[in-house]
C-alpha cells in the first residue's frame, strides 16, 4: 500500500529528456534535478503525449490523449470540461496549489485547483487561432524569418520576461510552503509550472559563460544528407521558414544556440534549487515527495529543425524523475511511461482514489514500477497541430519506434543503433513497420482522428469569425506571461543586472 505523503511537483517548459545531468549529458549543469533523481527513481523513457504546450499539458492534467478529449492545439486548450487529477484530489479534501504556468484556456473555468497563483493561459483566451487555418489545410507559414530568428538572433546573453516569472513562481512558492507546508490534515499538492527552458534562449552573462560557444556539441542530422529526410519534417521546415543549415557561419549559430539553451536549462534548475532547499529549511522533507517533468523537449537544430512539433526523441522524450517517502534510491526504471500515468500515480500518491468515469484513463499507476517492478508496455504519441499537413503518431515498443504519418510514407527508427533517429528503416523492414501499424490501429484510427481534429479546427476558425479574420490575426511565436503586453513581450531587452547564483541545497538526499 502506498504511504500518503505531499508532494511538490515542477514542471519545466520545453525541456529535452537527454538535455540533463541525470541522463548522462556531459555539459549541462541540473544539480537539484539530479538530485532528485539521486534520491529517487529515474524513468528512462518517459513520454509527453503531444509535442506542443497546450494538448501536452491537458494530457498531462487530464491522463488523457488528445484523440480522447480533443484538446489538439495550442488553440484548442484544456477548459476544465474533463476531470483531472486536481479535480480528484480537490473532491477528495486535498489542498492542490498551482504556481506558475499552467496555459489552460482559462483561470475563470474550473482546472480542478484549490489556488492558482500567477497563472498563465492562453493568451488573450484565444491562443494561436491563425494555426487553426490548418483544418483548411491553409496555414500560413512564418516566412517573415521571425521563427528563425527567435533562435538564431535571441539565443545569447541577456534577459527576457520569462526569467522574471520564472522568480516569481519561486518567490510565490516558497511563500506558499512557508505559510502552508506544515498544515496538519490530508496532504497537499504544491504544482510549481516554470516557463523555462521555452525559447527565446537569452540568460544572464553568468549562466551563458557556462558555456563557452566553441565546446558546444553540434545538434544530430542538421545539415542536409545526414538525415533520412522526410516530407512531413520538409514541410515543417517550410511553414516555420528555416533554411538549410551546413555552413561554418550555421555552426558557430547552432553553437550559441546550444549555450543559451543550457544556460536557460541551469536557470530553471536553479529555482528548482531554491523551492527545494526551502523545503528543506522548513523540515517539510520526511513527509514530501518531488517530482519533476517537463511538458515536451526542443530540438535546437537536431533534423534542421528548432522547437518541437514532431515525434521525433528530442521533442516527445521528456525527463522524469521522483523522490521521497516510500520511494526506493538511487534506481531507474526502464518501463515505457507517458505523462498519462501522472493521473492515477498523483492521485494515490496523496491517498485518494479513482472514481466512476476514470476506467476511461489510458495510464497506469507507477507505483509498481517506482517500486522495482517493471512492465512491458508500448510507448505513444500523437500531433495534430501546428506545422504539420496531416496527423502524427508514434509508437514505440522496445528498442523500435514507429512515426506513422496520415497521407504519407511511415518511418521506422532502431533507437539503440540510431538513437538520434538519422537512419529510416521502413523500407529495408517492412514487416516490423506493419507489425507497428497494426498495433497503432488498435490505440485508434488515426485517418479518422485527422479528420476529426481538422473538422475541430475548422468550426473553431468559423467560431472566431471565419478565414478572412483568424487569417488575418498576428502570429504568436510565444506567449507573453502575466503583466506583459506582447509587445513588450516579444521586444528585445536591454541587458539585465548582474545577480548572485543560486546554490544547490545542501544533504545528499531529498528526504
Amino acid at each position: 500500500m502506498t504511504q500518503p505523503a505531499n508532494l511538490i511537483f515542477f514542471q519545466s517548459d520545453n525541456h529535452n529528456r537527454a538535455i540533463t545531468g541525470c541522463y548522462g549529458h556531459a555539459i549541462v549543469k541540473t544539480p537539484n534535478i539530479d538530485r532528485i533523481a539521486h534520491a529517487g527513481v529515474r524513468f528512462e523513457n518517459a513520454y509527453s503525449t503531444s509535442a506542443l504546450c497546450c494538448p501536452a499539458r491537458a494530457a498531462i492534467a487530464t491522463g488523457r490523449y488528445p484523440h480522447q478529449t480533443g484538446f489538439w492545439d495550442n488553440a484548442i486548450a484544456y477548459d476544465g470540461s474533463v476531470p483531472t487529477w486536481h479535480h480528484r484530489l480537490r473532491e477528495q479534501g486535498h489542498t492542490v496549489v498551482a504556481v506558475g504556468k499552467l496555459h489552460y484556456r482559462s483561470e475563470k473555468d474550473d482546472n480542478g485547483f484549490t489556488e492558482e497563483i500567477e497563472p498563465m493561459h492562453l493568451h488573450d483566451g484565444q491562443g494561436a487561432i491563425k494555426n487553426l487555418l490548418r483544418g483548411y489545410d491553409a496555414e500560413p507559414a512564418k516566412d517573415d524569418g521571425s521563427f528563425w530568428k527567435l533562435y538564431m538572433q535571441r539565443s545569447g546573453v541577456g534577459e527576457t520576461h520569462y526569467q522574471e516569472y520564472d522568480r516569481r513562481i519561486t518567490e510565490k512558492s516558497i511563500a506558499w510552503l512557508k505559510r502552508h507546508g506544515k498544515t496538519s490534515g490530508k496532504p497537499w499538492v504544491l504544482y510549481v509550472s516554470y516557463i523555462s527552458p521555452h525559447p527565446p534562449f537569452t540568460v544572464p552573462k553568468r549562466l551563458y559563460d557556462l558555456y563557452p560557444e566553441h565546446d558546444m556539441p553540434l545538434p544530430a542530422g542538421f545539415r542536409p544528407g545526414e538525415r533520412s529526410e522526410h516530407p512531413a519534417t520538409q514541410h515543417l521546415r517550410r511553414m516555420d521558414g528555416l533554411p538549410d543549415m551546413s555552413g561554418t557561419h550555421d555552426e558557430a549559430a547552432l553553437r550559441r544556440v546550444a549555450a543559451g539553451y543550457f544556460g536557460l536549462i541551469t536557470h530553471m534548475d536553479e529555482q528548482v534549487g531554491a523551492v527545494m532547499q526551502a523545503a528543506e529549511t522548513l523540515g517539510l522533507l520526511d513527509s514530501t515527495r518531488i517530482a519533476y517533468t517537463s511538458d515536451h523537449g526542443e530540438l535546437f537544430g537536431a533534423q534542421g529543425l528548432f522547437g518541437k512539433k514532431n515525434l521525433y526523441e528530442g521533442g516527445i522524450g521528456v525527463p522524469l524523475a521522483l523522490s521521497g517517502p516510500g520511494i526506493p534510491q538511487g534506481k531507474v526504471s526502464k518501463q515505457m511511461v507517458s505523462h498519462v500515468d501522472l493521473f492515477p500515480t498523483l492521485v494515490e500518491g496523496a491517498g485518494a482514489r479513482l472514481v466512476g468515469g476514470d476506467d476511461a484513463l489510458k495510464g497506469v499507476s507507477l507505483w509498481p514500477a517506482l517500486r522495482g517492478a517493471d512492465a512491458a508496455r508500448t510507448g505513444f504519441a500523437e500531433y495534430h497541430a501546428q506545422g504539420s499537413r496531416a496527423a502524427a503518431y508514434a509508437l514505440r515498443e522496445g528498442p523500435m519506434k514507429l512515426i506513422y504519418h496520415v497521407g504519407m510514407p511511415a518511418q521506422l527508427f532502431n533507437l539503440e543503433s540510431d538513437p538520434h533517429e538519422l537512419k529510416d528503416l521502413s523500407r529495408a523492414e517492412p514487416a516490423t513497420t506493419q507489425a507497428l501499424e497494426t498495433k497503432l490501429r488498435a490505440i485508434c484510427d488515426p485517418e479518422a482522428v485527422d479528420a476529426r481534429a481538422k473538422a475541430d479546427q475548422r468550426k473553431w476558425v468559423e467560431y472566431w469569425g471565419g478565414r478572412d479574420k483568424v487569417a488575418d490575426t498576428s502570429q504568436i511565436l510565444f506567449t507573453p506571461p502575466p503583466g506583459v503586453s506582447k509587445e513588450d513581450a516579444w521586444a528585445i531587452p536591454s541587458p539585465p543586472p548582474v545577480l548572485p547564483p543560486v546554490l544547490p541545497p545542501s544533504g545528499e538526499g531529498v528526504r
